[in-house]
């Protein structure tokens, strides 16, 4: 009796194991990486919009800080640009000026948001590091912060985009307000590459040049400064001028420049951008649930 009673003190002993460990209850799953943590990341992320809203617009304030013309800037710059760019290919291609410059110029703003979020979101995790190691916060907020930034940008350029409508007036329809829509859905797809490539270049810290490298590649690649509807028309290169579309980042510029410029819309292009959207956000939610909680160490 004595040795079974100290048997069973022995198992109930407090620096036991059993007593340290108690079993879960039944049904509840122990904490750990899942894809609920990675949900909750982005619901917490987005409950905190007033601390990423005004962030967002801090960075901007800081970058011209001590300018006369503040952010006025980023609008003189595409402009000059978007003019220097389509003056310099309408004479290469001899195409006319009023047809060429407002496709370079939406199509420049369009990839400045895009190159933005791809070419920041690289960076986005190990520029915020101080902020990541000492601020318990969801690695979200800085996702949600970048691309805010970048609507900005968007917004600012798109002045530039009103005055090229009084010089080269586009023939623009009520149903053109799927602007909005396109919009959104670039941004949706922007929110999932920043974090991506951020999550994985914060691991791997040769990537950051890679991207920006790649995504200057891709600027010439993509129909930007050059019209595909020009190459299609030329039986010579039409059939290699089709290769263009395996390149996913024509269609994102396709679905916000075609509405922008009073364009009939291809409903593949919504398609295809829409299957990028669920298999970008698949592909981000599983690296989110395995390495979120491994930024932090590797800031």
């Amino acid at each position: 009796m004595a040795s079974s009673s100290t048997a069973s003190s022995s198992t109930t002993a407090p620096g036991s194991a059993a007593a340290t460990a108690p079993a879960a209850p039944p049904g509840v799953k122990p904490p750990g990486p899942d894809f609920r943590s990675a949900f909750r990341d982005l619901a917490r992320g987005w409950g905190q919009r007033e601390l990423w809203l005004q962030l967002g617009w801090q960075d901007i304030r800081q970058r011209y800080r001590r300018s006369v013309l503040g952010p006025i800037w980023i609008t003189i710059s595409m402009a000059v640009t978007a003019i220097a760019l389509g003056i310099l290919y309408s004479a290469l291609f001899g195409l006319d000026l009023a047809t060429l410059l407002p496709h370079v110029l939406v199509g420049m703003i369009v990839w400045t948001f895009i190159a933005g979020c791809i070419s920041e979101g690289s960076e986005v995790f190990v520029a915020n590091s101080g902020l990541i190691t000492h601020l318990p916060a969801p690695i979200s907020i800085h996702v949600y912060r970048l691309v805010w930034r970048q609507t900005l940008f968007f917004a600012h350029n798109l002045i530039v985009y009103g005055v090229m409508l009084l010089v080269f007036p586009q023939p623009l329809w009520w149903t053109d307000l799927s602007i909005f829509l396109a919009f959104a859905l670039l941004v949706v797809n922007g929110m999932w590459v920043a974090l991506l490539v951020g999550i994985v270049s914060t691991r791997f810290r040769d990537l950051p040049p890679v991207i920006q490298s790649v995504v200057q590649l891709l600027f010439f690649l993509t129909p930007i400064v050059w019209m595909y509807d020009v190459l299609l028309a030329n039986p010579a290169v039409a059939e290699r001028a089709r290769w263009v579309e395996v390149n996913p980042l024509f269609h994102f510029v396709e679905l916000v420049r075609r509405p922008m410029l009073g364009q009939d819309q291809e409903w593949r292009t919504w398609f295809i951008v829409s299957g990028i959207a669920v298999v970008g956000w698949a592909l981000t939610l599983l690296v989110m649930r395995r390495y979120r909680g491994r930024v932090a160490y590797w800031v």
